[in-house]
């Protein structure tokens, strides 16, 4: 019997800072729902916040279009945020580096990794 793919998010907001949480699996297969909803994922209000964390600890696979996709999300918060607000990624899972350096963004994607213990 196959595993059912799923991926789920959950959004944590306090005080000055936000968490995107991604859980599941993060590929082609399981994409569609949370593409669909980027514009109220990714809102001008949630992401007036000082910190805005990427938290991929529930991620379980990641596959070339899922790492697209979140490519597409940071590049996106990116260029919304201002100068003095973090965009961090934590617990970022192997598969990530892996597709990263076979795409050569690994010096970019390094720029969100958490390395503070924040």
């Amino acid at each position: 019997m196959k595993a059912l793919k799923s991926l789920t998010w959950a959004i944590n907001q306090n005080d000055d800072k936000i968490a995107f949480q991604l859980i599941g699996e993060l590929s082609r297969d399981t994409l569609l729902p949370l593409w669909e909803q980027r514009a109220s994922f990714l809102s001008a209000e949630k992401l007036s916040m000082s910190y805005i964390y990427w938290d991929l600890s529930q991620v379980n696979r990641i596959d070339s279009a899922g790492f697209a996709l979140l490519c597409d999300f940071l590049q996106y918060c990116q260029t919304t945020v201002k100068r003095e607000q973090r965009i961090i990624l934590k617990n970022v899972p192997s598969q990530f580096f892996t597709l990263a350096d076979l795409f050569g963004l690994s010096a970019w994607i390094a720029t969100f990794v958490q390395s503070d213990g924040k």
